[in-house]
């Protein structure tokens, strides 16, 4: 199948975890998010191995919370002794909650909230990410109220073309993030950083982009934040000491797709890092990587049920599903791909080209087009693979849906780690 994960029992049922997901559709009702922890726990210590391995330990791995976010996960994070990247007071708040260590956590965003700043300041976030001038000169006074000393890096545009989607590419110039370099910008941050009295300027940081398959724009954006660190240190002898290389790395969500193993990412660009420091006599930072999807994206599915059918001669067959756009966004707004299994015949052949269509009141409300599916029936199971990232942390009530719960597996043990909501949630706010 597409994931370490999956597997085809010997009912010739799609099963997770070595559990049969017919089982968890009954006992947990559609739709349904359902991750594989050991796989998760896996990504993680590939990760932290590479680091340790290639880098002698001189690092640290910062998981990207917006990716999936929870106490679970959080949890599981500190668990293997990872940072974790927070971008919002929400998830910065859930990560407090579980007693994440401040000192490990990076507080990104392109327009932090003054309550998510002191939010941040009071907790003692470890690092947080300056997007911005207006940033700059807000974070230095709420420091100084606090009366305390913050280390911050800058994000920097390294101006990379990523090779991605332009939704989700950010290292060019034409990007709402951080400072460019071709303009002077960047540098003039520096220069803003050192005169503040109430701020460390104790790194950079970049982030080229999303779903990333090539290792070699990793390896540019590196080599062109390294030069840039050379030239802060000639200009001010001031050296950077810390460097964040972000993370995109991509995943498999079709079978066309064939992404590098995350340890060669890491491989490739640590090495890129350590000849440029040689060359350039800088002594080799401290390193810092921010993989989100690449961690969670193929550990997880999601299960729907099967409802109406309906076949438009010779233009195409709808399949709907008893969710949709609500609980998976990333078809309308991405055009993502995926990959669908009916969960209940997955040893049979897909035959039958489909549309599979969501419940939402909207005509764009689809999650696949031209599918191959095997043949189904009113009632089936319907997996959506590689779901694991960016699809509860996008979901919304819209039509007032509910949304999912999601389920994790550890040692073919099925748990609840976030309970589905009820129509009392919807309207609990409500006045």
């Amino acid at each position: 199948m597409i994931t370490e994960s999956l597997q085809i029992n010997e009912k010739g049922h799609l099963a997770i975890g070595g559990i049969d997901t017919l089982f968890l559709t009954e006992k947990y009702g559609t739709p349904l998010y359902v991750m594989d922890e050991d796989q998760i726990r896996k990504n993680c210590k590939s990760y932290v191995n590479a680091i340790n391995d290639y880098y002698d330990g001189y690092g640290m791995i910062a998981y990207a919370s917006k990716a999936f976010n929870c106490k679970a996960m959080c949890g599981i994070i500190k668990d293997e002794n990872m940072g974790i990247d927070v971008v919002s007071g929400g998830e910065l708040y859930t990560a407090k909650l579980v007693g994440f260590p401040a000192e490990k956590i990076v507080f990104h965003g392109n327009n932090k909230t003054p309550n998510e700043l002191i939010m941040a300041i009071e907790y003692g976030v470890g690092r947080i990410v300056v997007d911005n001038i207006f940033e700059l000169k807000l974070l230095d006074k709420l420091a100084a109220a606090a009366n305390k000393k913050i280390n911050i890096m800058l994000r920097i545009k390294p101006g990379v073309d990523a090779h991605t989607h332009d939704f989700i590419r950010t290292g060019q110039i034409d990007s709402k993030f951080g400072f460019a370099l071709e303009t002077g910008e960047a540098m003039d941050a520096v220069e803003q950083s050192l005169k503040t009295e109430n701020l460390n300027l104790s790194g950079l940081h970049c982030h080229i982009g999303s779903q990333i398959f090539d290792i070699e724009p990793f390896c540019h954006a590196s080599e062109i934040m390294l030069n840039f660190m050379c030239d802060i240190r000639e200009k001010f002898g001031f050296t950077v000491k810390e460097l964040n290389m972000g993370g995109g790395f991509g995943i498999k969500y079709i079978k066309e797709n064939d992404p590098p193993s995350y340890t060669n990412f890491v491989k490739d660009i640590i090495a890129t890092i350590k000849t440029t420091c040689k060359k350039k006599q800088f002594d080799l930072p401290f390193l810092i990587f921010e993989p989100g999807r690449s961690i969670v994206g193929e550990a997880g599915i999601t299960l729907y049920t099967i409802g109406a059918i309906k076949e438009i001669p010779n233009i195409r067959t709808y399949i709907s599903v008893d969710g949709g756009m609500c609980d998976n966004p990333r078809y309308a707004l991405y055009k993502a791909d995926y990959t669908f299994t009916v969960a209940n015949r997955a040893n049979e052949e897909k035959t039958n080209k489909v549309t599979i269509a969501g419940k939402c009141c909207e005509s764009g409300d689809i999650l696949g087009e031209n599918i191959m599916l095997q043949n189904v029936e009113i009632g089936d199971t319907l997996a959506v693979m590689s779901t694991g990232a960016y699809n509860y942390a996008m979901s919304s009530n819209y039509n007032r849906n509910l949304t999912p719960p999601v389920i994790m597996i550890k040692d073919s043990k099925d748990r609840i780690v976030i309970k589905g909501q009820t129509y009392e949630d919807i309207v609990r706010n409500d006045i």
